[in-house]
């Protein structure tokens, strides 16, 4: 079968393969591209960096309520095809997910989600509490920025240490769930319910 070099193109952008095993997969799945992408898929040749530029179209809403009736957590997680958010790995991330959500009280989902002014103001803050301490101005502002790490950790959930190995960070949980399946996969939003609480 002859492959084109606009079907090479395409499937590279896809899945960020090499060209060469670009054109293999498209010659073995007769230049169908999507079957191409899971020929590469299943010869783990799919990199999981071009995946988070992938449109995400599909996913699942995963709840979890925490024993006891207490707290209770819906999360949205998005992929790239209903096949995969029905995978035992997609709904194996959701569910731990969910069980972060419920277990860290993360504000945001990421840092970009954070407001600008609510970051300026916790700069601020840093910046008095470090002048305050007597630090000189040169080394001020590398501390704000140090902790303001600290106060993403904390309100953003893809910078939380993950509750069953603080070694790691929720995002390199989303990001091995990525390179695992071969789809894009994006944590959209949750809500958090707590008694007693607004």
């Amino acid at each position: 079968m002859n492959v084109s070099a606009s079907q090479v193109k395409e499937l590279r952008e896809k899945t960020g393969a090499g060209m060469m095993d670009c054109k293999r997969a498209l010659a073995e799945s007769d230049g169908d591209v999507e079957k191409a992408v899971d020929v590469l898929r299943k010869q783990g040749v799919v990199k999981s960096a071009k995946l988070g530029s992938r449109v995400v179209s599909q996913g699942a809403v995963f709840a979890y309520v925490h024993p006891g009736s207490q707290i209770g957590v819906l999360v949205e997680v998005d992929c790239e095809t209903d096949f995969v958010a029905r995978t035992a790995d997609f709904q194996a991330l959701g569910k731990n997910l969910a069980m972060q959500v419920a277990a860290a009280s993360p504000v945001y989902v990421s840092r970009e989600d954070v407001p600008a002014d609510l970051v300026e103001r916790e700069r601020e803050v840093l910046r008095s509490q470090a002048k305050a301490e007597g630090k000189p101005d040169r080394i001020i502002e590398k501390m704000v920025e140090g902790r303001l790490d600290k106060f993403y950790q904390e309100q953003c959930l893809l910078d939380q240490p993950y509750i069953r190995d603080d070694a790691r960070k929720v995002k390199d949980l989303v990001t091995d769930a990525m390179a695992k399946i071969g789809e894009n996969v994006v944590v959209r939003r949750f809500a958090r319910f707590q008694i007693g609480t607004k």
